[in-house]
C-alpha cells in the first residue's frame, strides 16, 4: 500500500532509464495492436478537417474524347459491365475517387450498344449533359434520358442502359461506392442477359404515377420511402423552377438562396427529404455576374457546368469553367462561385452532389457562410 511517507519521488523524465522503459512500453504496445491517444490526437482528433482529397477540376474538353477513344477499344458487356471511368483525386492517390465518400465517372454509351442490367447496394444517379437517344431501365421500367434530366438508381434497384439511336451519349455518373466499401456494404447482382427490346415511353411508369410536383398519388400517401420512387426528374421542370426563382427575386419577392443565385434540391415525394438516402443532388443557377458568397461545410462535393461560364475560387486559387467542366470541392474547403456576365455566356448553370444526407443523419454536418 502506497502512503503519503513512501510514495514514488518525482520522475526524471529524460533519464536514461525512464526513456528505455518508455522505449519498451510502446514496444509492448505495438506488439499487441495497441495506440496511445498521446501520441496520435492530433491525427485522430484535428482541430478541423483536414481532407486528403484535394480541390480539383477535370476539363470536358479532355475528359469526353478520352472517353470516346476508349469505345474504340474497350466493349461493354459481362464482367466490367459500365464504360464507366472515375474522376480519381490526386489527393486519394490509389483510389478512384473523387472525395472519401463520393464516386464521379463519365459514362459513354456508343450507338447501338446495351449495357446489361445490375443492381449494387451503392445508390447511384445520372445526369445528362447533351444528348438524347439512351433509355434506361430501372426494376423494369424503361426511363428516357435527356439534356438536363437526373436519373435515379436507389441502391439495389435493377437497372441497364441501351443506346437505341445512332449517335454516341455521355453522361455524369454519381455514387456512393466509397462510403459503401469504407463500411463494408458492398452487394452486387447480375440481372438477366436478354435485352429490354421495348420502344422507350415519353413518360416512365414511376413519372405517370409521382410525375406531379406536391402531387402524391392516395394508394401511396403515408407509407414513406427511404428513396425517391420517382426515377426521372426532367430538365423541363427543373429549368422552370430556376428560371421562376429569379424572376420573383426580379419582382422583389423572396425565393432565391442569395442575390441572383437561384438553387433547386431534388427530393423524396414520400418523405421530402433527399432523392437518395446518401447523397444530395441539387441544380443551381446564377445570373450573370453573380458572385456567391464565401463559404465551407464539411460536406464534401462534385460540380458539373451544365451550360454559361464563369470562375469558381477555392481556398483562394481560381479556376475558369466551361461547359462539362467537373470540379470537387472537399470537405472544409472554402470556395465560392462567379457567373460569367457577357452575350456568349451569361449566367451559370451547375448540377451539383454530395455526402450531405449522411452526415445530417450522423448530426456531424457543420457549414460557415461568410458575409
Amino acid at each position: 500500500m502506497t502512503t503519503l511517507e513512501n510514495r514514488p519521488g518525482p520522475v526524471d523524465f529524460d533519464s536514461p532509464e525512464h526513456q528505455g522503459k518508455l522505449a519498451e512500453l510502446y514496444r509492448d504496445f505495438d506488439a499487441v495492436g495497441m495506440t496511445p491517444l498521446w501520441r496520435t490526437r492530433e491525427g485522430l482528433m484535428p482541430h478541423h478537417p483536414e481532407p486528403r482529397a484535394v480541390p480539383h477540376l477535370w476539363r470536358w474538353s479532355q475528359l469526353y474524347p478520352l472517353a470516346a477513344r476508349s469505345a474504340d477499344l474497350v466493349p461493354v458487356g459481362r464482367g466490367g459491365e459500365r464504360r464507366a471511368i472515375g474522376l480519381g483525386n490526386p489527393g486519394l492517390p490509389g483510389d478512384p475517387y473523387a472525395t472519401p465518400t463520393l464516386w464521379a465517372a463519365i459514362q459513354y454509351l456508343a450507338p447501338r450498344e446495351n449495357a446489361p442490367e445490375h443492381r449494387h447496394s451503392q445508390s447511384a444517379f445520372r445526369f445528362v449533359l447533351e444528348g438524347e437517344g439512351v433509355w434506361t431501365v430501372v426494376d423494369g421500367d424503361p426511363v428516357a434520358m435527356r439534356r438536363g434530366d437526373l436519373l435515379l438508381t436507389p441502391g439495389w434497384h435493377f437497372h441497364g442502359h441501351q443506346n437505341v439511336s445512332d449517335t454516341p451519349m455521355a453522361w455524369l455518373d454519381g455514387l456512393d461506392i466509397p462510403l459503401v466499401a469504407a463500411t463494408d456494404q458492398g452487394f452486387f447482382e447480375f440481372g438477366p442477359d436478354e435485352v429490354r427490346d421495348k420502344a422507350t415511353p415519353d413518360r416512365s411508369r414511376s413519372e405517370r404515377l409521382w410525375g406531379g410536383p406536391g402531387l402524391t398519388p392516395v394508394s401511396a400517401a403515408g407509407r414513406p420511402r427511404p428513396s425517391s420512387p420517382l426515377m426521372a426528374y426532367r430538365w423541363a421542370h427543373t429549368d422552370a423552377a430556376l428560371a421562376a426563382q429569379l424572376e420573383l427575386e426580379a419582382e422583389g419577392q423572396p425565393g432565391v438562396v442569395e442575390p441572383g443565385h437561384a438553387a433547386v434540391r431534388f427530393t423524396n415525394p414520400t418523405t421530402g427529404g433527399d432523392a437518395l438516402t446518401t447523397i444530395r443532388t441539387e441544380m443551381h443557377r446564377l445570373r450573370g455576374g453573380t458572385r456567391t458568397r464565401r463559404s465551407r461545410t464539411s460536406a464534401s462535393s462534385v460540380w458539373q457546368v451544365f451550360s454559361g461560364g464563369g470562375t469558381v475560387t477555392m481556398d483562394g486559387l481560381d479556376r475558369t469553367l466551361e461547359h462539362g467542366d467537373v470540379f470537387v470541392v472537399p470537405a472544409w474547403t472554402e470556395f465560392s462561385l462567379q457567373a460569367a456576365d457577357g452575350s456568349a455566356t451569361d449566367g451559370l448553370d451547375l448540377f451539383a452532389f454530395s455526402d450531405a444526407p449522411v452526415l445530417e443523419k450522423l448530426s456531424l454536418l457543420r457549414t460557415e457562410v461568410s458575409n
